[in-house]
């Protein structure tokens, strides 16, 4: 399988090549949204490519590390973008972003997740790596391997957690703040990801699993969207309005 790997980290490698390529072009002010569909698309293609590789048998050792570095990767060559529409959601709490501008940009986030999961069943359908021959899409993989309620409440945590670790994250020397996200990344997967994939960003979770939401959409809208909002919205809420009203 090791041989097998290559293909997918060039493929991943070009992606990501790509979208830089890509982000290089527009002005600040007009290409926000841009910028966050082209976010979107590199994590989503390239997580799609990294979820099929671990079901064709990629053994942990190699599949945790994949998850750090490519997390470290998005980290570095997406600043300055969300690409979760959870991130946006707090952006337009703290008034940072304008609710018909914070719209926009989950609108086009979901959009890349949508366009994201197209190229790669394109590209899978090529067969031009071991993992993608015979690669199956067209349904429903079931991530959930718990109760609906447990579940909802392990993407709730997940997202609460993440978001603090954002919002907290500029007291980490700005050397070690991307790598102190992805190592937390790394170990929310590995505590929840055998349970419901710890995904924990809804654009993400479409793009990975849209078959569900076609099957099941009331339970997977609630664990994978409204789950974690709602984990943001907690922190948003409780670090805006209950912390400076006690310290």
């Amino acid at each position: 399988m090791a041989g097998g790997l290559w293909p997918s980290l060039l493929l991943m490698a070009a992606v990501v090549a790509a979208v830089a390529l890509s982000r290089l072009g527009p002005g600040r002010r007009r290409g926000a949204s841009l910028r966050e569909f082209l976010s979107t698309f590199q994590i989503c293609a390239c997580t799609n490519e990294l979820c099929l590789l671990a079901a064709a048998e990629l053994p942990p050792p190699a599949a945790l590390p994949l998850t750090y570095g490519l997390t470290v990767l998005h980290g570095v060559t997406l600043a300055g973008s969300a690409g979760n529409p959870c991130g946006t959601l707090q952006q337009a709490w703290a008034g940072a972003v304008r609710p018909r501008a914070a719209a926009l940009r989950i609108g086009a986030q979901f959009a890349a997740a949508v366009l994201a999961r197209g190229f790669m069943q394109l590209v899978w359908s090529l067969g031009a790596a071991e993992a993608h021959v015979g690669a199956r899409w067209q349904r429903c993989g079931h991530p959930l391997q718990t109760t609906e309620v447990q579940a909802f409440f392990i993407e709730l945590l997940f997202s609460a957690v993440f978001q603090l670790a954002v919002l907290r994250v500029d007291l980490i020397h700005p050397n070690l703040r991307v790598h102190f996200i992805a190592l937390l990344i790394t170990m929310l997967v590995y505590s929840g990801g055998n349970l419901t994939g710890a995904i924990f960003n809804p654009a993400l979770a479409f793009s990975l699993h849209p078959y569900c939401f076609y099957e099941n959409f009331l339970s997977y809208s609630l664990v994978y969207w409204l789950a974690p909002s709602l984990g943001t919205i907690l922190v948003s809420f409780v670090w805006d309005e209950i912390l400076p009203r006690i310290s």
